[in-house]
Protein backbone atom coordinates (compact mmCIF):
# COMPACT_ATOMS: atom_id res chain seq x y z
CA UNK A 1 0.00 0.00 0.00
CA UNK A 2 1.08 3.61 -0.47
CA UNK A 3 1.10 6.14 1.64
CA UNK A 4 -1.57 8.00 0.02
CA UNK A 5 -3.75 4.53 0.16
CA UNK A 6 -2.71 4.52 3.54
CA UNK A 7 -3.72 8.11 4.19
CA UNK A 8 -7.46 7.19 2.41
CA UNK A 9 -8.01 4.02 4.91
CA UNK A 10 -7.13 5.86 7.29
CA UNK A 11 -9.81 8.85 6.39
CA UNK A 12 -12.36 6.21 5.11
CA UNK A 13 -11.99 4.59 8.70
CA UNK A 14 -12.14 7.78 10.47
CA UNK A 15 -15.50 9.26 9.24
CA UNK A 16 -17.44 5.82 9.51
CA UNK A 17 -16.41 5.44 12.90
CA UNK A 18 -17.44 9.17 13.32
CA UNK A 19 -21.26 8.19 11.69
CA UNK A 20 -21.46 5.46 14.25
CA UNK A 21 -21.13 7.47 16.68
CA UNK A 22 -23.13 10.80 15.36
CA UNK A 23 -26.32 8.78 13.80
CA UNK A 24 -28.16 7.47 17.10
CA UNK A 25 -27.90 11.75 18.22
CA UNK A 26 -28.90 12.58 14.96
CA UNK A 27 -31.85 10.05 14.57
CA UNK A 28 -33.20 10.40 18.03
CA UNK A 29 -32.45 14.33 18.67
CA UNK A 30 -35.24 14.66 21.49
CA UNK A 31 -37.62 15.62 19.00
CA UNK A 32 -39.22 12.47 18.38
CA UNK A 33 -39.79 9.33 20.77
CA UNK A 34 -37.36 6.88 20.96
CA UNK A 35 -38.77 3.93 19.24
CA UNK A 36 -39.69 0.54 21.96
CA UNK A 37 -37.42 -1.51 19.98
CA UNK A 38 -34.38 0.93 20.49
CA UNK A 39 -34.87 1.25 24.34
CA UNK A 40 -35.52 -2.32 24.28
CA UNK A 41 -32.34 -3.33 22.46
CA UNK A 42 -30.61 -0.54 24.88
CA UNK A 43 -31.86 -2.75 28.11
CA UNK A 44 -31.08 -6.47 26.58
CA UNK A 45 -28.09 -6.24 24.95
CA UNK A 46 -25.50 -5.00 27.68
CA UNK A 47 -26.35 -8.16 29.52
CA UNK A 48 -26.47 -10.46 26.58
CA UNK A 49 -23.15 -9.19 25.70
CA UNK A 50 -21.36 -9.60 28.79
CA UNK A 51 -23.20 -13.11 28.92
CA UNK A 52 -21.49 -14.09 25.58
CA UNK A 53 -17.80 -12.74 26.72
CA UNK A 54 -18.39 -15.06 29.43
CA UNK A 55 -19.00 -17.95 27.67
CA UNK A 56 -16.24 -17.42 25.14
CA UNK A 57 -14.17 -16.81 27.97
CA UNK A 58 -15.15 -19.98 29.53
CA UNK A 59 -15.43 -22.23 26.76
CA UNK A 60 -11.83 -23.64 26.80
CA UNK A 61 -11.30 -23.91 30.20
CA UNK A 62 -10.26 -27.91 31.28
CA UNK A 63 -11.44 -28.90 34.20
CA UNK A 64 -10.83 -32.70 34.10
CA UNK A 65 -6.77 -31.26 33.53
CA UNK A 66 -4.46 -28.83 34.72
CA UNK A 67 -5.54 -26.22 37.58
CA UNK A 68 -8.79 -27.75 37.23
CA UNK A 69 -10.41 -23.97 36.04
CA UNK A 70 -9.75 -22.90 39.74
CA UNK A 71 -8.26 -19.39 39.05
CA UNK A 72 -11.10 -18.96 36.44
CA UNK A 73 -13.67 -19.64 39.14
CA UNK A 74 -11.39 -17.79 41.25
CA UNK A 75 -11.18 -14.75 39.41
CA UNK A 76 -15.25 -14.86 38.99
CA UNK A 77 -15.95 -14.76 42.41
CA UNK A 78 -13.66 -12.06 42.98
CA UNK A 79 -15.69 -10.00 40.07
CA UNK A 80 -18.94 -11.11 41.37
CA UNK A 81 -18.19 -9.96 45.09
CA UNK A 82 -16.60 -6.76 44.02
CA UNK A 83 -19.48 -5.87 42.20
CA UNK A 84 -22.10 -6.75 44.15
CA UNK A 85 -19.57 -4.70 47.05
CA UNK A 86 -19.37 -1.50 44.93
CA UNK A 87 -21.48 -1.78 42.11
CA UNK A 88 -18.80 -0.26 39.11
CA UNK A 89 -18.33 -2.99 36.33
CA UNK A 90 -14.97 -1.67 35.09
CA UNK A 91 -13.43 -1.90 38.71
CA UNK A 92 -15.20 -5.13 38.85
CA UNK A 93 -13.86 -6.72 35.32
CA UNK A 94 -10.46 -4.88 36.67
CA UNK A 95 -9.95 -6.88 39.61
CA UNK A 96 -10.86 -10.30 37.57
CA UNK A 97 -8.13 -9.46 35.47
CA UNK A 98 -5.53 -8.49 37.77
CA UNK A 99 -6.10 -11.40 39.61
CA UNK A 100 -6.86 -13.63 37.04
CA UNK A 101 -3.33 -12.93 35.70
CA UNK A 102 -1.95 -13.09 39.10
CA UNK A 103 -3.33 -16.89 39.72
CA UNK A 104 -2.06 -17.70 36.70
CA UNK A 105 1.45 -16.52 36.59
CA UNK A 106 2.37 -16.70 40.31
CA UNK A 107 -0.25 -19.05 41.77
CA UNK A 108 -1.19 -22.47 39.19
Amino acid sequence: MTVAQQLITVAIMAVATALTRFLPFWFFNGTRETPKVVTYLGKALPPAIFGMLVVYCLKDVQILSGSHGLPELIAIALIVAVHLWKRNMLLSVAVGTVSYMLLVQLVF
